[in-house]
């Protein structure tokens, strides 16, 4: 953790390195540095307010690897282009480009790449009504439809779902595992258990022939806004900024945050990633309106369980560490271990398949 002389030297070093990428790529001044940050993750994000007035966004980094940051920008770019003409053309905002491909400033350390300014519509309201958890799935549904028509030009990603879990399931096979993961021996023996029912549920499902579409994951209401029309039931995707875990991957991963999204609770400032807004009846309505426009299977449907499972152990275990601030890792981490991780193995989402009929 870090003193607040720690918190201020990370602030200016990312406002460095931001100010440093501008001036490479444009060079033209900047009025003020807007800080735009959730305070959630590592990353930083900034508004650039130029002085004559152009207003660009600034993510700066060092959670990860550079050279998958760079490749899911490259994606990212691509998607963009080929959605251009459809529904969704104007629906993500763009990655700013240098010679025809995105401009990703890098020191060795830390990278930036800067996004179009994008506007901002309605947002929604943080309970959704009933008529728009329909609406919202109707719209997803499009979206999706529109990605899987596009995934076959997009080259193969580097990694995959099975790959990060190969990646943790050795990991925690390590001896030096409890302490790169701040576990003891029965909580990494619990989630390497988990990781192998990952990996044997991917072999069974033959999930690697599953089409692969490029997938947001994080749909927190704070990501994206939406269009009203004559009744707040009546809305359409308007903009979408936030891509932190970006990938091409099965439609599935994005019903998680989805289902949050949906439920009762609705958006929170504090939360935990537990698996009752998948069973509550909102989920359902959501998941039948989705089907309607790009139909599920029951092999889908079931294998939502697995997606949430890979959720946890890949976001929250092996990656949560360096994307969540310290505090939040801690309370999500052991949530995930002691109390999400364990119930998995009762959960049951055979009722969900009643949305298929």
């Amino acid at each position: 953790m870090c003193d607040a002389r720690g918190v201020d030297a990370i602030d200016a070093r990312h406002r460095h390195v931001v100010q440093a990428a501008w001036d490479d790529y444009d060079g033209r001044q900047v009025a003020e540095l807007q800080e735009l940050s959730a305070m959630v993750s590592t990353n930083r994000v900034y508004r650039l307010v130029l002085t004559d007035g152009e207003q660009v966004i600034a993510k700066s980094s060092n959670y990860g690897s550079f050279f998958m940051f760079a490749e899911d920008h490259e994606r990212l770019h691509e998607v963009n282009k080929l959605l251009v003409g459809g529904p969704f053309e104007h629906f993500m905002a763009d990655v700013l480009t240098r010679d025809g491909r995105p401009y990703i400033w890098y020191d060795g350390e830390m990278w930036v790449a800067f996004y179009a300014s994008i506007e901002l519509a309605d947002p929604l309201p943080r309970q959704l009504a009933d008529g728009q958890v329909e609406q919202l799935a109707r719209e997803i549904g499009r979206f999706h439809n529109a990605c899987a028509e596009i995934a076959p030009q997009l080259p193969a990603p580097s990694k995959t779902a099975k790959s990060d879990a190969v990646n943790l399931y050795e990991r925690l096979g390590a001896r030096n595992a409890g302490e790169v993961f701040g576990l003891d021996q029965s909580r990494i023996d619990l989630v390497r258990r988990h990781t192998h029912r990952f990996l044997m549920a991917i072999l069974e499902a033959g999930y690697d022939q599953w089409p692969k579409i490029p997938v947001l994951i994080d749909w927190n209401l704070g990501n994206f806004s939406v269009r009203f029309g004559e009744s707040t039931d009546d809305f359409h995707m308007f903009s979408r900024w936030d891509y932190d875990w970006f990938r091409l991957e099965s439609r599935l991963l994005d019903f998680y945050f989805l289902s949050r999204v949906s439920s009762t609770t609705g958006d929170r400032s504090v939360w935990t990633y537990g698996s009752h807004t998948l069973l509550e009846p909102r989920f359902r309505r959501f998941l039948h309106a989705y089907h309607q426009v790009a139909p599920l299977t029951e092999a889908e449907v079931l294998f939502l369980k697995e997606a949430y499972r890979f959720f946890l152990l890949n976001y929250v275990v092996r990656e949560g560490r360096h994307f969540f601030r310290y505090e939040f890792w801690q309370h999500l981490m052991h949530d995930a271990v002691d109390v999400q991780l364990p119930a998995i193995d009762d959960l049951d989402l055979t009722p969900l398949l009643g949305i298929l009929d």
